[in-house]
C-alpha cells in the first residue's frame, strides 16, 4: 500500500511540475505573507520553538509586524537593506518577516563575521540600518567607527534572553536604540505595505563563503524563495502542517531559511530551531519535540554517523530528511541504520538560476534537473572550458563528469550578485549557439543510471572544479577518493585537496584525516591503512601526503573548509599536527621528517 501512495504521490508531482507556469512579476508574495497566511488560517497552530520559547502563528505573525512598524518609523521602505546580525533564534525569524513586510531586503550577515569581513558585507549591500543581537554587541562594536551608520538611531538591539546577563529587555549599548517585539505599546496589526509585496522584488542578501576573496552578495528575490520553498515542501519532503522540521543550520544561510524554514511556513508545519549543531544532543532533541523531518548538510550527516551505534538508532518519528550535500557513500547506511524513509537531496547554489531535486526518491543522486542543464568538457589542468573550432562547449558522454552549465532562460533567470562584475563573470555566453546564456555553475555533475523513473534524467555530484586537480595526466576527484580513504574502519573523516609540489606539474594528493573516537595516530595501523588506499584507489589518485587530526576544520554551514588546509599542505613550518608521506616506490606511509621534507623542496624526489 505505502508504494501505490508513494508512487501516486510522484505522479502528482511530475504533473505539477509539467503544469506549472511562470509567475507573472506583479504577482503578489513574501516570506512575510506567508505566515500571515498561516496566522489567518491557523492563529493558534505552533510555528517556532527555540529552547524554552515558542510562537504560535498569530503570535509570530504580530511580532513581525511590531518591528515592521519600528523600521518603518526609521525611514525604511520597499528595496531599502537592513542588515541582520544574530544567531539563529526565534527573534532572527521575527525580523526578517518585519523586513519583508515592508518590501525591504534582509542582509543576512555570517553571525560568525568579525572586523573586515562584517564591515565588508554590511557596507557592500548599502545597509540603512542594523539590526543586531546582545550576543554579537562585541564584534559589531568593534567595527561600527568603520561603517556609514549613524549612531543612535540605526543600530537596532535586540535582546537575548537567553544570556544570563540579560536585563529583562536588554541593555542596548549607547550607541543602539532597542528593538522589542514584545512591547505591547506598539501596534500589532497588519500593515498595508505587506500585501503589495511582489514575487519579483529582491527578498534576500544571501552571501557566499568568500573562498576566491571577500564574500560576495547573492541576490535572491522572493520568486527564488517561493521556488526553493515550494520544491522542498511539495515535492522533496512532502510536507504536511502535521509535521515538525528540526533546523539547526545557520538561518543566515539559504538551505536552512529557504528549503527548510520557508518550506515549512509554506506547508503550514512547525518548525524546531536550535542555535548551534550538536551532535551530542541531535536525536534526543528530535525524540523530544517529536519531529517528523530535518534538514541536513552532508557533513553534517557523516557526523551523526560517527557516533557509535545504539540500540535506539531507529527510536525516532523521522521519515523525512532533505538537505543537499550527502554523499553515495553513507547514503545507504544512514537510511537504514536510522529507519529513514526518503532522502529528499537536492542541489542549487544561493545565487544559481536552477538545480536539481531528488523528488522521486531515487538513492544517491540529486535527481532531476528544475532548468534546462548541459554538463561539458573543462579542462582541469587549465582551469577552463574546452571548446570546439567555433569555440562552442562540448557535451560530455552520459556517465562522464562534466562542467555543469544551467541555461539562462525566462523560467530560470540569473538574479546574480550585486555587483555587475561579479555576475558577468559567472555567465558563459555563445556557449553552443549565437546569443545563448548559461549560468557556470562551479561544479562537476554525471549522469546516473537509477532505472525506470518517468524518463528523465537523474544526476549526480562529483565535485567542485576547484577541488578537482589533475595529478599524472589524470583527473581526481576529492570527493570520490576522499569517500575511499572514509571506508577504513578506523578513520572518521577525512578531507581530501591537492598540493603542489617542487618542480612538478599539476597537484599531488593531500588527506587530512580523523581517526574514530577513543583512537589515535598511536593505535593506527599504518600498513593496514595504507594497504587500503593501495588496493582501493589507482596509483594517480593515492594522496601523497597524509595529515592526522583530532578534528576537520568546516565552514559555519558545516562543510569541510579545504582553504587553510590546502594553503599549509605539506610544509613543516606550518603544520605541527604528524604528517606522513608514500615515498615513491615504496608501499606503506612513513613519517615526513625534516630531511625528507628538505629533500623534496630541493627536488630531489621524483614522485
Amino acid at each position: 500500500m505505502g508504494s501505490i501512495s508513494s508512487l501516486l504521490g510522484d505522479i502528482k508531482v511530475l504533473a505539477r511540475a509539467l503544469t506549472t507556469k511562470p509567475q507573472p512579476d506583479e504577482e503578489i508574495g513574501s516570506i512575510a505573507l506567508m505566515v500571515q497566511h498561516n496566522a489567518d488560517r491557523r492563529p493558534d497552530d505552533m510555528a517556532l520553538i527555540s529552547n524554552d520559547e515558542s510562537v504560535t502563528w498569530a503570535e509570530l505573525n504580530e511580532k513581525a509586524n511590531r518591528v515592521a512598524r519600528v523600521l518603518k518609523d526609521h525611514g525604511i521602505g520597499s528595496g531599502d537593506c537592513v542588515a541582520l546580525f544574530m544567531e539563529n533564534r526565534i527573534d532572527f525569524v521575527v525580523a526578517v518577516l518585519g523586513i519583508s513586510k515592508l518590501g525591504a531586503v534582509s542582509g543576512l550577515i555570517n553571525s560568525n563575521l568579525s572586523r573586515q569581513p562584517l564591515t565588508h558585507c554590511i557596507s557592500l549591500v548599502n545597509s540603512k540600518v542594523c539590526i543586531f543581537g546582545e550576543e554579537l554587541t562585541g564584534a559589531l562594536d568593534e567595527v561600527r567607527h568603520a561603517l556609514s551608520l549613524t549612531e543612535g538611531r540605526d543600530y537596532l538591539f535586540v535582546a537575548d534572553h537567553a544570556l544570563e546577563t540579560s536585563a529583562p529587555k536588554g541593555a542596548p549599548p549607547e550607541w543602539a536604540q532597542l528593538l522589542d517585539s514584545r512591547d505591547s505599546a506598539i501596534d500589532n496589526g497588519n500593515l498595508d505595505e505587506a500585501s503589495q509585496v511582489t514575487i519579483a522584488q529582491t527578498a534576500f542578501y544571501v552571501f557566499t563563503s568568500g573562498t576566491t576573496g571577500m564574500p560576495k552578495a547573492a541576490v535572491v528575490t522572493n520568486r527564488r524563495m517561493f521556488t526553493g520553498a515550494r520544491l522542498a515542501a511539495d515535492s522533496l519532503a512532502r510536507l504536511t502542517r502535521r509535521d515538525r522540521i528540526y533546523n539547526c543550520l545557520p538561518l543566515y544561510h539559504g538551505t536552512a531559511l529557504i528549503i527548510g524554514l520557508a518550506a515549512a511556513f509554506h506547508a503550514g508545519a512547525s518548525t524546531v530551531m536550535r542555535r548551534k549543531v550538536s551532535i551530542s544532543s541531535f536525536w534526543d532533541d528530535i525524540r523530544k519535540h517529536e519531529c517528523t523531518s530535518f534538514i541536513y548538510i552532508g557533513e553534517f550527516i557523516r557526523y551523526l554517523m560517527s557516533q557509535p551505534p545504539t540500540k535506539g538508532d531507529r527510536d525516532n518519528q523521522v521519515h523525512t530528511i532533505f538537505g543537499n550535500g550527502l554523499r553515495p557513500d553513507i547514503w545507504m547506511n544512514f537510511k537504514e541504520r536510522f529507519g529513514i524513509e526518503r532522502i529528499g537531496e537536492f542541489y542549487a547554489a544561493s545565487e544559481g538560476n536552477g538545480g536539481f531535486a531528488n523528488v522521486f526518491n531515487k538513492d544517491c543522486t540529486v535527481g532531476l534537473g528544475i532548468a534546462p542543464v548541459k554538463l561539458v568538457q573543462y579542462d582541469v589542468a587549465s582551469d577552463e572550458i574546452v571548446t570546439d573550432s567555433d569555440g562552442h562547449c562540448i557535451e560530455v558522454p552520459d556517465g562522464t563528469p562534466g562542467l555543469l552549465l544551467i541555461e539562462v532562460t525566462e523560467k530560470s533567470k540569473f538574479d546574480g550578485y550585486t555587483e555587475q562584475d561579479a555576475t558577468n563573470a559567472k555567465i558563459v555566453e555563445n556557449a553552443f549557439m549565437p546569443s545563448d546564456m548559461y549560468f557556470n555553475s562551479g561544479d562537476l555533475m554525471r549522469t546516473v543510471d537509477v532505472g525506470f523513473a518517468w524518463g528523465r534524467t537523474h544526476y549526480q555530484f562529483v565535485d567542485r572544479i576547484g577541488d578537482t586537480f589533475r595529478w599524472k595526466s589524470e583527473n581526481v576527484s576529492t570527493n570520490e577518493v576522499a569517500e575511499i580513504i572514509n571506508q577504513h574502519p578506523d578513520i572518521a573523516f577525512s578531507n581530501v585537496y591537492g598540493v603542489t609540489l617542487p618542480g612538478t606539474d599539476g597537484r599531488a594528493g593531500m588527506a587530512a584525516i580523523v581517526f574514530n573516537s577513543g583512537i589515535d595516530s598511536t593505535d593506527v595501523d599504518i600498513e593496514g591503512l595504507s594497504e587500503h588506499i593501495r588496493q582501493n584507489l589507482p596509483p594517480y589518485a593515492r594522496p601523497l601526503f597524509l595529515r592526522i587530526l583530532t578534528e576537520l576544520p568546516t565552514t559555519s554551514t558545516h562543510k569541510l573548509q579545504k582553504n587553510e588546509l590546502r594553503e599549509q599542505a605539506f610544509h613543516l613550518d606550518s603544520v605541527t599536527d604528524e604528517l606522513l608521506v608514500l615515498k615513491p616506490d615504496e608501499k606503506i606511509y612513513a613519517r615526513l621528517d625534516s630531511d625528507y621534507y628538505d629533500r623534496i623542496m630541493r627536488r630531489e624526489i621524483a614522485f
